[in-house]
């Protein structure tokens, strides 16, 4: 295996451009640590596609590595449809460079004779999920790197369903990335083949959006809304949408309206952070708003606050939020007439259990898939035909409703989640209110929390892979006072009773990812990030709810064991 040195040696060549060399013999002359780090391995897709720190290099966000993957990309579309005109849509987000990737990605696409759909400007990834299917494109392009650091980007790959890349698509392209020789990168674009979309493509969407998120026009000018897009792409969208389906009482924050690549106004743009939501809260306490929504940057993910029952503000979490939408867009098929048992709603590994209660309440299916939303696109695409998809989402604030488009959507979803608050204001109750309520229907109540410890770079990767392997080799016998009953190695694709010694398969793609199950109903699932330097504990736990009353003290003694569970793997 060649070194990061050796690797680096490779860019000094002419083959790259006179700027990036310069870069690789500074890193080489100066900097061996971050030249080590750039050049140890090369980026791969993970369940969000290839993300990375921008920067020379085999492991960073570049010109050559994105052109390889393009160039790859163009490639296996050609295989895959040699006779006929092929087409693929590009958005992007805020983010730095973003604008310039795009065009130089599909620079790459039409010098390979691919016809590229170019958004005039920033756009959510949402959208380019709809456009994919909206114009009958081959594939799709996102340039992102969503919530994380202003120095990162990404790219994700979208296959003729408007769905992300899964089995065999993700492999074979990756093998023919691999398989490509920097000269081999055609960086000559033909712009003849470049059409600019942008005002008719919004009002499509925004139109879908509409349909799809709205079910009653009850309380929606009464409801007050505190929304931010947290400097990223929604602002293009999210505030015609909200107009358009009638909300006359949205209030944005005005300073993160603003698109920027920096966030200056947050340490992180990740509404899953409290933090994210400083200023939305602050303002929704000034004007005494109902709830408070916000979007990350590429406005696929949204996190929403909620007035509690002493009237302060709280931010939902993810399993939360998902649980009240998915609860209501079941109340309203069920009063359409619209169930009939051959429905199903959406979730994965890491999220609650929660859900199979509730579609079990309704006669339902709940299909669960590995983490990220291409796993559910791909339920709808295995089951088309068979059993209808009404929604879902998963713990990391992502919920799609419909099947419109094949990715998690925060415009469609802010719509659905001002609605159902609009509906309780006007029954004199809460959207937290609502959730209690579901609680209560289910006979019991959940909390769920989710810690990360980061690791980074090259040294950081092998201490997770360390972690999992130590998992396996000396798994837990009880957490938080509980012994330990089961466990599911997803990597092993086996699911173990730890009481009886049963063993059976487990139907889902290898992923290198534990579940521990004890005696109470308690569940943790470790799972390294496949976007960013980390691993991941996600916590869920439960408890007999019977009325309103009881909720907080049966909220309080769910967090002080989520409390203890922390408490154990953080050591």
């Amino acid at each position: 295996m060649s070194t990061s040195l050796e690797r680096a040696q490779l860019w000094l060549s002419d083959s790259y451009d006179a700027e990036t060399r310069n870069a690789v013999q500074g890193l080489i002359d100066n900097n061996p640590t971050e030249l080590d780090d750039s050049f140890y391995r090369d980026l791969e897709f993970g369940t969000g596609g290839m993300r990375g720190i921008m920067g020379v290099g085999t492991n960073r966000l570049n010109k050559y590595t994105l052109g390889a993957a393009t160039q790859g990309l163009s490639n296996y579309l050609n295989e895959q449809f040699p006779n006929k005109e092929k087409s693929v849509a590009i958005a992007f987000d805020v983010r730095h460079n973003s604008d310039t990737f795009a065009k130089m990605v599909a620079d790459v696409l039409t010098a390979n004779g691919i016809k590229v759909y170019l958004f005039e400007s920033f756009r959510p990834t949402p959208e380019l999920s709809f456009t994919v299917r909206h114009l009958g494109c081959d594939a799709g392009i996102v340039l992102t790197a969503s919530h994380n650091p202003p120095v990162y980007n990404g790219y994700k790959v979208y296959w003729n369903d408007g769905a992300q890349i899964v089995p065999p698509h993700d492999k074979a392209i990756i093998t023919e990335v691999e398989s490509v020789k920097v000269d081999e990168i055609n960086f000559e674009g033909n712009d003849e083949l470049i059409t600019i979309i942008g005002k008719e493509i919004d009002e499509a969407f925004i139109n879908a959006a509409v349909e799809n998120g709205s079910f009653t026009k009850e309380g929606k000018e009464d409801v007050k809304v505190v929304f931010t897009s947290i400097h990223g792409t929604a602002v293009a969208i999210t505030p015609k949408a909200f107009e358009q389906a009638g909300f006359t009482q949205v209030h944005q924050v005005a300073e993160q309206a603003i698109p920027s690549g920096d966030f200056p106004t947050v340490k992180s743009p990740n509404p899953e952070e409290p933090e994210a939501l400083t200023m939305a809260v602050a303002l929704a306490n000034e004007i005494d708003a109902d709830i408070v929504i916000g979007t990350d940057p590429d406005a696929d993910r949204v996190g929403v606050a909620a007035r509690n029952n002493e009237g302060n503000m709280v931010l939902l979490n993810g399993n939360q939020m998902n649980t009240v939408l998915s609860y209501y867009l079941l109340e309203k098929w069920q009063e359409a007439g619209k169930l009939t048992g051959k429905e199903f709603i959406g979730s994965t590994i890491v999220t609650s259990d929660i859900f199979y209660d509730i579609a079990s309440k309704f006669g339902v299916d709940c299909k669960v898939g590995l983490t990220g939303f291409k796993w559910i696109a791909d339920m709808i695409r295995t089951f088309g035909g068979q059993e209808k998809f009404i929604g879902g989402g998963e713990e990391s604030f992502g919920f799609m409703v419909g099947d419109f488009i094949r990715d998690k959507d925060s415009v469609t979803t802010a719509l659905l989640v001002s609605e159902i608050a609009a509906v309780e204001k006007a029954k004199g109750s809460t959207l937290y209110n609502k959730l209690v309520d579901i609680y209560i229907a289910l006979g019991k109540a959940y909390q769920e929390d989710l810690i990360s410890i980061v690791k980074p770079g090259k040294e950081g990767a092998e201490l997770i892979a360390n972690m999992m392997v130590d998992f396996r080799a000396n798994p837990p016998k009880e957490l938080a006072g509980s012994p330990v009953v089961r466990v599911k190695d997803f990597q092993s694709s086996i699911e173990k009773d730890l009481v009886s010694g049963e063993e059976k398969s487990i139907d889902i793609p290898k992923s290198n990812v534990l579940i521990f199950y004890t005696e109470d109903g308690s569940k943790v699932a470790c799972r390294p990030s496949g976007t960013e330097p980390k691993i991941k504990y996600y916590f869920s736990v439960n408890g007999p709810l019977a009325s309103k009353e009881e909720y907080k003290s049966v909220q309080d003694i769910l967090l002080a064991k989520i409390d203890q569970l922390k408490v154990d793997f953080s050591k």
